[in-house]
């Protein structure tokens, strides 16, 4: 009996220490930048994603995200956003997600700024990468839920297989995040 308490009031404490708060999918958006060989700057756009932050039992946070690659728009050119999709590219049919999982981090992170570093997964790769968290503004008490929390970050296209339209696209693909997490329950 005594085992099977200590084993519900672990999960219990567990359940509260750890809780995940989840992007606000109305107010988030998350995008990329592409450049082209002549000067064409490219943005696209993923309209279907989740994330969530967790807040772990040390105090720490970890966030993850996971775009839906099949809903990859590139604004104002419908032609490129097929092409996105398909093999050459994102391969949405065969590597449906893009996910990201940060290592655990500070919460004054968000206030302050700086590197936030993690494993991003792409087209069946999974490398470590670091995105920039912008400090927020002075007259923002809590960013992410006062004020947009701003992170961006580049990426090689090649390290992850996605070598289509060499000849036309740079390598580097900028990802681009403007967060909000969703009312707090209370």
């Amino acid at each position: 009996m005594w085992r099977a308490f200590a084993t519900g009031a672990c999960f219990a404490f567990a359940t509260l220490a750890v809780a995940a708060q989840d992007f606000d999918q109305a107010r988030s958006r998350i995008g990329f930048e592409l450049q082209t060989r002549w000067g064409q700057r490219l943005e696209g756009v993923f309209p279907d994603f989740d994330g969530d932050v967790e807040t772990l039992p040390d105090g720490r946070h970890r966030v993850r995200i996971n775009l839906r690659a099949a809903s990859v728009e590139i604004v104002g050119h419908p032609n490129y956003t097929s092409f996105s999709r398909g093999d050459g590219f994102f391969a949405a049919g065969r590597y449906p997600d893009i996910r990201f999982v940060s290592d655990p981090y500070p919460a004054s992170l968000l206030r302050a700024g700086g590197d936030l570093h993690g494993v991003l997964e792409m087209h069946g790769v999974r490398r470590r990468q670091v995105f920039a968290i912008a400090p927020a503004p002075a007259d923002c008490a809590r960013p992410a839920h006062d004020c947009d929390l701003q992170a961006a970050g580049s990426v090689r296209r090649g390290d992850y297989g996605i070598d289509a339209w060499q000849i036309a696209v740079r390598d580097r693909v900028r990802f681009v995040l403007r967060v909000r997490l969703a009312a707090e329950a209370g």
